[in-house]
């Protein structure tokens, strides 16, 4: 009893703080009309800023730490990015009303991880005093990369399977036309029937190469300021600048982008309407079953070589959220045939918030009434 009292307590602590606050208004304030717009441009640098510090922090600590003490959650975190990816396949796509591309689309954006919602779980532990390694963040890619690489070649794997059941291309391609409900209309899809064909064939016949998969992913703007953030504090002695500047700034920025993703999750409730509901209930359940698949192995690493409890939430809290920035420009490129209406609604409209308000006080709390802070 006095375990969940003693959660409870501090569930409902951090469900007030500022981070979580700010989405919640954005939300609110976009629902009731509000025609407050802040430009993409701002977006992008508030979210550079944010990531390079994360890496910069993390870049410092690696510089400082033993290596080894990275392997186990490092290997935990390539692990759970693969396992969300084959659980979306084989539930998510066996819903009625959902085309299999379109689930491992979803699937490998939720494996991949959010820059904004590592942001905010750094800023809320470190709000409560709660310890962590300060190269946890840098688990970022360890679970992006692999999660994006193993929807690609999932679909590509089913994809060229369903076309050798036909005796044709021709009708395999037909075929899919017309499962897919309508052609989409989103600029990043052909516009016609011929257009679309047309593409199918030339994915169709491609053989999946991972290394374009991976290089793509790490030249993806979010894992670019990550990576970049992490080599300067590895090679360079950055403490100055960083404890002047970037520390500074971190909670100010991070409350407007909350911000920002709140008036977004709001703008993309509509996109839902275009796919099957029960996309709409995977975004709510798959952040919180990620996370609790990402939470137990991290308990195994706590027990194992003492990964600290903030360490496991900040584990749980990645893979509970789900790729705003650089998954979805990997995916439209790896998976043509996957509508973004269907992946990215999910995503940004549920997914993401429920990552950031549940998934964040969630963990940590739970974290801290099991392992302590």
């Amino acid at each position: 009893m006095d375990f969940f009292s003693d959660f409870l307590t501090k569930f409902g602590a951090q469900l007030q703080s500022p981070t979580l606050s700010f989405l919640i208004g954005g939300i609110v304030i976009a629902a009731l009309g509000s025609q407050l717009q802040i430009p993409d441009a701002i977006y992008k640098f508030i979210v550079f800023m944010l990531l390079i510090k994360v890496g910069l922090s993390g870049g410092i600590a690696i510089r400082n730490s033993n290596l080894t003490e990275m392997l186990l959650p490092g290997l935990f975190a390539v692990v759970t990015g693969i396992l969300i990816v084959f659980i979306g396949r084989y539930t998510l796509a066996k819903l009625p009303g959902i085309r299999t591309v379109d689930a491992v689309a979803t699937a490998g954006l939720f494996g991949a991880v959010s820059g904004s919602t590592l942001a905010a779980g750094i800023t809320v532990m470190e709000a409560q005093g709660m310890k962590y390694e300060p190269w946890a963040g840098a688990l970022y890619p360890f679970m992006d990369i692999p999660a994006l690489v193993t929807a690609i070649v999932v679909a590509s794997i089913y994809t060229s399977k369903k076309r050798d059941k036909y005796d044709s291309q021709e009708e395999y391609l037909s075929k899919q036309a017309v499962t897919a409900g309508e052609y989409p209309s989103e600029q990043e899809y052909p516009t016609t029937r011929q257009e679309y064909l047309s593409q199918q064939r030339t994915t169709a016949g491609k053989r999946v190469e991972i290394w374009p998969i991976v290089q793509e992913s790490l030249q993806g703007s979010a894992l670019s300021a990550l990576l970049l953030g992490l080599t300067l504090g590895i090679i360079t002695r950055p403490e100055s600048v960083f404890e002047s500047f970037y520390e500074p700034l971190f909670r100010g920025l991070l409350s407007i982008l909350m911000l920002i993703m709140g008036m977004e999750a709001w703008s993309r409730i509509g996109e839902l309407r275009k796919v099957a509901q029960w996309y709409a209930v995977y975004a709510l359940v798959a952040p919180l079953l990620h996370g609790f698949i990402a939470f137990g192995l991290g308990m195994i690493a706590h027990y194992a070589t003492g990964f600290s409890p903030g360490g496991v939430a900040l584990l749980a809290v990645i893979a509970a959220s789900s790729s705003d920035i650089s998954g979805p420009p990997t995916l439209r490129a790896g998976i043509p045939s996957a509508n973004p209406s269907a992946y990215i609604g999910a995503s940004t409209a549920i997914g993401t918030p429920v990552a950031i308000a549940v998934a964040i006080p969630l963990f940590i709390g739970l974290a801290q009434a099991l392992m302590g802070s």
